[in-house]
């Protein structure tokens, strides 16, 4: 689960794009050929600072300095000449949202997207009678007639990041000129120009995607959310050119002056492009930081009740409908951190890939089911197919007998688990069984994993080939579809896969089982989880 820096075998000179892929703990830039190939990549880490009450904050000016280090980096390289880079695209994360002036300086923090300290604000925009499930019913329904969905209770969505400002820091609110999407400040940066795409805009939900082809801010749940419209960034779709490079920004990152900035997509959405998966019906699974099930459909549909909608996708005039759990690789990660921390060891300290690699061999030698131990990863409360910021994590049925290697596999195991619960929700939404599934992300690098995943799920996992670069790839993609140089329709036959797992049928009982005991833990404890986490308990 390592960031590859090493070029692949075929760096030619060939026309490439500069994508920016800029997650939760880095920021990654890598040269991709308009056909998807990913030449090489480099990496620079970025910290996040967790808060009392839900805070997750970054400074966005440690993605713009990484971004310059990066950059310069893998062009000093000398690997293609500067003329082969065509365009510069982002993908970036769903759901963080900055806060800046009109030269995209920021004023504030940016909240990530697994802050949730806006809960009580948007609860309260969102109350009323009669109530479902803290929702007034008449409010919400309209809400989804005019957005396709509604804000999650959760707190972590842009919407209620931008009543938390409000609420608790009216300078950052009163000082900032405008709301950005993570992509959109990173390409204000880049270009001095302000637009967003209608799919990262997704999450303010303040958009009305009732007509794909012509999706606008809607100005009655600009007001409900009490959100001035002149803070908002217009909507372009995400294969246009927003605009070129700055030239110091040029010269900062090692390219031409001029190169032209895509306007882009957020990393899901970009990710969904980059797995292939770009026709209706054609699902994938991401497994990072975060997790989701993923896929294009030809119709606008909401599952409230799962928090399932179909919503603007990064292809222009489609939607997309993905049920996103919050912690996946992170829980991974976090159970390296603690049962391989010595003292002294920073609690946010990076993991090895070697230590990625040991925990594979681990857990491949570990028998399925985990000997009993089941684990829940909902460390940072849940999104999807609950929405609930109170849930946390924990291994269930530890004996004396219990092993460090039982819980690990248990938290490969506990991860499909609530891959399975989302997907169940995903098929009942979509009306069909979504079969193969293109595996993305870096838990997709485990063979380990994929196929834990193939026989919890039941479905053909198809290992996309650099299945981290996904996000880099989609942007890729995008990009060389805004210069003309390739369609949609042809990214299925650009995919390459390494393995392929099928489901192993002498291990569906000993999953069943385990399903049934993950929903059953759910059912029993999340009363347990509200009333001790409710006032804000970690």
């Amino acid at each position: 689960m390592s960031d590859a820096s090493s070029p692949t075998s075929d760096t030619g000179s060939r026309d490439c794009i500069l994508a920016v892929d800029h997650g939760t703990s880095g920021l990654k830039v890598a040269l991709v050929t308009v056909e998807g190939r990913v030449l090489v990549n480099e990496f620079e880490p970025t910290p996040v600072a967790f808060l009392p009450g839900g805070g997750a904050e970054q400074d966005p000016e440690d993605w713009w300095r990484a971004l310059a280090v990066a950059s310069r980096r893998l062009m000093d390289r000398g690997l293609v000449p500067q003329a082969s880079v065509l365009a510069v695209a982002c993908s970036s994360t769903f759901s963080t949202t900055v806060a800046c002036d009109a030269e995209g300086l920021p004023v504030g923090p940016a909240l990530t997207w697994m802050d949730h300290r806006g809960a009580p604000y948007i609860r309260r925009v969102m109350e009323g009678w009669p109530s479902v499930m803290g929702y007034g019913v008449v409010r919400a329904l309209d809400w989804m007639r005019r957005s396709g969905g509604a804000p999650t209770l959760s707190g972590k969505d842009d919407a209620a990041h931008v009543l938390f400002w409000r609420e608790e820091r009216p300078d950052v609110y009163r000082n900032a000129r405008w709301f950005l999407g993570s992509k959109d400040w990173l390409n204000l940066r880049l270009t001095g120009r302000c637009a967003a795409s209608p799919d990262s805009v997704t999450l303010f939900w303040a958009t009305d995607n009732r007509d794909i082809n012509h999706v606008r801010w809607d100005e009655v749940l600009l007001r409900r959310l009490g959100l001035d419209r002149g803070k908002v960034p217009d909507l372009r779709p995400s294969t246009d050119v927003l605009g070129p490079l700055l030239d110091p920004v040029a010269d900062a990152l090692g390219i031409l002056r001029g190169t032209p900035v895509i306007v882009g997509s957020a990393d899901l959405q970009s990710a969904c492009v980059g797995s292939g998966a770009v026709e209706d019906f054609a699902g994938h699974v991401y497994i990072g930081t975060s997790s989701w099930v993923l896929c294009h459909v030809p119709f606008r549909k909401t599952d409230p009740l799962h928090t399932i909608a179909a919503l603007p996708s990064a292809i222009p005039g489609r939607y997309f409908c993905a049920n996103e759990q919050d912690m996946a690789g992170g829980a991974l990660a976090a159970a390296l951190r603690n049962l391989l921390r010595r003292p002294g060891d920073p609690r946010d300290a990076v993991v090895s890939p070697e230590a990625y690699l040991r925990a594979d061999e681990v857990v491949a030698a570990v028998p399925p089911g985990a000997r009993g131990v089941l684990f829940t990863p909902w460390l940072n409360g849940e999104k999807t197919p609950v929405d609930d910021e109170c849930l946390r994590g924990g291994f269930h049925n530890v004996s004396v007998e219990t092993t460090s290697e039982d819980m690990l596999r248990a938290v490969y195991e506990g991860v499909a688990y609530n891959t399975r619960w989302s997907l169940g929700y995903v098929e009942k939404f979509v009306g069909r069984r979504l079969d193969p599934l293109n595996a993305i992300g870096g838990g997709a690098q485990s063979d380990a994993w994929c196929r834990i995943l193939a026989d919890v799920l039941g479905r053909t996992i198809r290992q996309v080939e650099d299945p981290r670069e996904a996000n880099a790839r989609g942007a890729a993609f995008l990009a060389a579809v805004a210069l003309g140089r390739l369609r949609f329709t042809d990214i299925p036959r650009c995919m390459r896969f390494g393995t392929i797992f099928a489901p192993d049928p002498a291990n569906r009982a000993v999953y069943d089982r385990g399903m049934r005991g993950f929903l059953d833990l759910w059912r029993r404890e999340k009363g347990f989880y509200e009333w001790w986490n409710a006032d804000g308990h970690p």
